[in-house]
């Protein structure tokens, strides 16, 4: 988890291993009181996250065109890398504490499970008054059954859509539009926050109700 890197190794055990796991480089050197005091601190702190972060030690003195590369002008200068691009960095001895903070930042948050997450989604309010405001929708005479087709089939995109177009047609029947907007808000959290589709349509709807 720690490892000495030069000019020749870089690109391979830092940009490119950092593609794998987040890859944090310290330019050092020899003379630096400063390095001597964060170096062990840094090590121990990775070594502490049992492989979540690695730590390549480039000594400037060996490595001076990849210290001017990297724009180093103060040592000990800490940079972190995840998927071969620098996303954070510091400079000078941080106590532990702030030292840990910056790892934490660097390091993904693990990836919830299946399980887990079908659990989450089970209890949150707004997918279960979806899945409600559904079963109430598919017992009805005009029920939108080819839009809840196509979101189990996994095109929910076309039963946006589909759906979209029974809340603009239910302009006259407040109960069925707000039965459909519970719906497709359960189906927003269901897709998560990250999902530019579900932003998308969620800003639709919002001006059918504004």
């Amino acid at each position: 988890m720690v490892k000495d890197v030069d000019e020749a190794s870089f690109q391979q055990e830092v940009i490119e291993r950092s593609k794998e796991v987040p890859v944090v480089v310290d330019f050092w050197a020899e003379w630096c009181g400063p390095c001597r005091t964060l170096g062990p601190a840094i090590e121990q702190a990775v070594n502490d996250r049992g492989g979540k972060v690695e730590l390549a030690k480039v000594d400037v003195d060996a490595n001076q065109q990849l210290a001017a590369a990297f724009r180093v002008q103060g040592i000990p200068a800490v940079k972190a890398f995840v998927n071969g691009e620098m996303v954070d960095e510091f400079t000078g001895a941080l106590p532990p504490a702030q030292i840990n903070a910056f790892l934490d930042r660097v390091i993904p948050p693990p990836e919830k499970t299946p399980e887990e997450l079908e659990e989450e989604l089970s209890s949150n309010e707004f997918v279960v008054a979806g899945r409600e405001a559904r079963a109430e929708l598919e017992a009805a005479a005009d029920s939108p059954a080819e839009a809840f087709k196509a979101w189990d089939a996994g095109d929910h995109e076309f039963a946006f859509d589909l759906l979209q177009k029974e809340v603009e047609i239910a302009a006259g029947d407040p109960g069925r539009r707000d039965l459909l907007r519970k719906v497709m808000v359960g189906y927003f959290t269901e897709l998560g926050p990250a999902s530019e589709l579900a932003a998308s349509h969620r800003r639709r709807l919002a001006t059918f109700f504004s």
